[in-house]
């Protein structure tokens, strides 16, 4: 069973906690990964990019001059693409992004993540996140003292006001929820910091 360090919000070990084999000692599956972060991705798209065709713009009814004697090119209307005010050629139009991943990948997935950013020593415990007041110094000093200043994911068991207010300040961290992790945010995070009772919270859900 895998196992990694314990630390309080000073920075310094206290123990060790045993980890989950199924989401911590997991074949690393990269192609699940990627699917499952372009899956993410393309969920974050609105879909509602939108431009007129030729068929679609105002105007252009009237052939602009005769067919033959002029010299110039053939034209009919002056709504072509090539010309101001045209419509636009494969116009954008409203869409789904929506990529399907079966629930089987989406949890390989998941445990590739955390077993990847476990080999990497990515993933720092805590035993707990007590904050006194909603400060950012307060939080700031935290994840100094864990050596986790850039890009923190900090991963709580529920919604904690002041650890929540804390971290909002801070460019390089931020805030999530157990039951609301997912692969990008684990693969995107600088350092994944989970307190004890979260790495729970997230074991009793996913190691299943």
């Amino acid at each position: 069973m895998p196992k990694t360090a314990l630390y309080n919000m000073e920075g310094k070990a206290i123990g060790e906690v045993e980890l989950s084999e199924e989401l911590f000692a997991a074949p690393v599956h990269v192609a699940a990964m990627h699917l499952v972060v372009r899956s993410y991705l393309a969920a974050q798209r609105l879909g509602t990019q939108s431009a007129k065709t030729r068929g679609e713009v105002r105007g252009g009814g009237r052939k602009i001059y005769r067919q033959k004697g002029t010299g110039n090119a053939r034209h009919h209307g002056n709504r072509a693409p090539q010309f101001k005010h045209g419509g636009v050629v494969f116009a954008p139009k409203p869409r789904d992004y929506f990529i399907a991943v079966p629930k089987k990948v989406r949890r390989l997935a998941f445990r590739s993540a955390l077993t990847s950013r476990l080999n990497d020593g990515d993933i720092i415990v805590v035993d707990e996140l007590n904050l006194k007041e909603g400060k950012t110094k307060l939080m700031a000093g935290v994840l100094k003292a864990l050596n986790a200043e850039k890009k923190a994911l900090v991963v709580l068991p529920e919604r904690d006001e002041n650890v929540v207010r804390a971290t909002g300040n801070l460019a390089e961290a931020k805030t999530i929820y157990a039951n609301t992790l997912n692969v990008y945010e684990i693969l995107n995070a600088g350092k994944l910091v989970i307190t004890k009772a979260a790495l729970q919270a997230v074991e009793e859900v996913y190691a299943s």
